[in-house]
């Protein structure tokens, strides 16, 4: 069965084979065991019960808790030609009845449901005629009152099972879970015999990191800056915070909205929807924004305020990153802001006495995380039971604090170098080009682009080397003249790190680098994608994730096959949607063949003469001699050389 299973993973979605976790999952569902999932986001938990339904002839359900995410995960199987339908407030009358058509007909094979459409009467009656074989429960945490997002229409479940008079298998997921709110998970849901799975909290992907002491809004606009097309998402805790953000990162020109309960429901729908389809680049929102949202490409999420416990943090958190690729988690601290969270639990008439005490606790302890000098990591995974982390995960701002400082000696060597042989007449816009390899009337003008330094760092990330050059000015290696054009010169200090006498050294960096947003390979795909969403109603991400066209732009493919290789896309999606991707990427490898051969030949004209065909054109020119250039190149080579 489960080579069948995998079958399927490859003909819909895209993927040879299941990580490790999935396996294992999906081998107890196809054994028809009850099942607990308790596996990090962005592990692919969806495909755990998505492909049991597709090889079972009974009619999966899923419980999700909002409309947005329902429809971006229905979008994604329909692209690949999964039957299957989502049932919210958001449809019109003909299409429920159409969907309403398509369970009578048998004809879909999942159907995903908010939980507050189990108090309908009417429907769960409907769904009593039709032959059902599993229950998934999404973000099942939110059964539990202990757990940071209760939702009391959850507790609907199990008499809803009940009322099928089926043999049900139910499967319940969930990325957040304490050993108390596991346990409720299990018994709230009525759960016999469960197989429980732990996949672990850990998202390896995520870089962690405690901000203090820092201006708030200077912090974000330096923050935003470095990262120019990188989305994001700012928390703040209260909506008067996030009109403040908002109106402050529009008047310095960031692409932003905003999102909290004091919005109209349409102005949240438009801010919510232009996110998700990348017309807007960075939400500042209240945590009301997120659950439910699967915008798979967040590189970011910025806490302005500490959060009210540990599950919350790392639920909004773990927004990021959910393709895959790297990104980062910033949680900003304040001690004033302590007591806003205390506000809050302490005005909450629907809290007992002892669910107060118990959130304050939870506060403690979200506290100690922004104090604590060991592994961020560490900390948080212990607070989940998961001790799997010990001490030291590199990839936090408190284990990298711990790291030795870097030696930037020889990529300094570099920089000073190209302002050396620039004459020491250009400014760090130039440099930046300079050492980029970018050409401009003037570069080519004055023959910067035969400096030996010129394109030395081809194709790393502008917005990184342009920080490290304000480095090496800060600390006084290189000196900046005044003025309106302020120009960069060499001083004693830069020529003992040229000639080798001192080393640069440099804490580690603890910036995250978002490069291939700067690929215009990426770029280009990305437009099309865009384009192809756009015609289909879709969000971007949910045809393509940020992670597979990283790989399109690395490896190139130009036909079918080498395309199939790529993680993401599978036979269904290809036959709808590959050639728009393959033309684009042609086209790239076509217009890079015809630059290699464009430098082979300028390479092979400077070796056959030995000297710069530009030099001897305007020696001729100015001596007015009346022969071919590229004989006098070749006598004055013969001559010379």
């Amino acid at each position: 069965m489960l080579k069948k299973a995998e079958k399927i993973l490859f003909q819909y979605f895209g993927y040879k084979k299941f990580r490790a976790n999935q396996e294992e999952i999906i081998s107890f569902i196809l054994d028809g065991r009850n099942l607990l999932g308790i596996i990090p986001t962005g592990s692919g938990k969806s495909i755990c019960y998505q492909v049991p339904a597709l090889l079972s002839p009974k009619l999966t359900i899923v419980i999700s808790p909002l409309i947005s995410l329902m429809k971006d995960q229905v979008d994604a199987l329909k692209i690949s030609n999964i039957p299957s339908a989502f049932i919210n407030s958001s449809l019109s009358k003909e299409e429920y009845i159409n969907i309403i058509k398509q369970l009578r007909r048998n004809k879909l094979k999942l159907l995903y449901i908010a939980p507050e459409r189990l108090l309908n009467a009417k429907f769960v009656n409907l769904l009593t005629n039709l032959q059902i074989g599993m229950v998934a429960v999404d973000e099942a945490h939110c059964i539990s009152q202990w757990g940071h997002d209760f939702r009391k229409s959850y507790l609907e479940i199990p008499k809803f099972i009940e009322k099928l008079n089926q043999d049900i298998q139910i499967t319940a997921f969930t990325a957040t879970a304490t050993p108390k709110v596991k346990q409720d998970i299990i018994e709230l849901l009525e759960m016999t015999n469960p197989k429980i799975f732990v996949g672990g909290f850990d998202r390896k992907n995520l870089f962690f990191k405690v901000v203090k002491n820092e201006d708030p809004e200077s912090y974000l606009v330096d923050y935003l800056d470095l990262h120019k097309k990188a989305p994001g998402i700012i928390y703040a805790s209260t909506r008067k915070e996030v009109d403040n953000l908002y109106a402050y990162l529009r008047l310095k020109h960031f692409s932003v909205g905003k999102y909290h309960a004091g919005l109209t429901d349409k102005e949240r729908k438009d801010f919510q929807d232009k996110f998700i389809t990348g017309d807007i680049r960075v939400m500042v929102a209240t945590n009301a924004f997120g659950m439910g949202i699967d915008k798979s490409n967040v590189r970011f999420v910025i806490h302005r305020n500490i959060p009210k416990d540990i599950e919350s943090y790392y639920q909004e958190a773990g927004r990021a990153g959910r393709d895959g690729g790297q990104a980062e988690c910033i949680l900003m601290f304040y001690p004033e802001d302590i007591g806003i969270q205390e506000f809050f639990i302490d005005m909450n008439k629907d809290l007992s006495t002892q669910l107060k005490k118990d959130k304050l606790k939870k506060l403690e302890k979200m506290v100690v995380y922004t104090e604590i000098k060991s592994c961020l990591r560490e900390y948080t995974l212990k607070y989940f039971g998961d001790r799997r982390i010990k001490n030291y995960c590199g990839n936090c701002s408190n284990c990298l604090g711990l790291k030795d400082v870097e030696n930037n000696t020889v990529d300094s060597q570099k920089v000073l170098s190209c302002i050396g042989r620039s004459k020491e007449n250009v400014g760090i816009r130039m440099v930046l080009r300079l050492l980029l390899g970018e050409t401009s009337d003037k570069i080519l003008r004055k023959g910067l682009d035969k400096i030996s330094t010129f394109g030395i760092f081809k194709g790393y990330n502008k917005n990184l080397l342009e920080e490290f050059i304000n480095y090496l000015i800060s600390e006084g290696y290189i000196d900046q003249t005044a003025g309106s054009y302020p120009v960069l010169k060499l001083n004693e200090k830069s020529f003992d790190v040229l000639n080798g006498n001192i080393k640069v050294l440099r804490r580690k960096n603890e910036v995250v680098s978002f490069d291939y947003y700067e690929n215009p390979i990426f770029e280009r795909l990305n437009e099309v994608r865009s384009e192809i969403a756009k015609k289909e109603g879709i969000a971007p991400y949910v045809l393509l994730s940020d992670v597979t066209l990283m790989e399109l732009a690395d490896k190139k493919p130009t036909n079918r096959w080498e395309m199939l290789k790529i993680k993401g896309i599978g036979n269904q999606k290809f036959e709808n949607y590959g050639q728009y991707f393959l033309d684009v990427l042609i086209t790239e490898v076509e217009i890079e063949k015809l630059k290699d051969n464009k430098s082979k030949e300028d390479i092979t004209t400077e070796k056959k003469y030995m000297v710069d065909i530009e030099k001897v054109k305007y020696l001729k020119e100015s001596l007015n001699l009346d022969v071919d250039t590229e004989e006098l190149a070749q006598a004055i080579s013969e001559i010379f050389f």
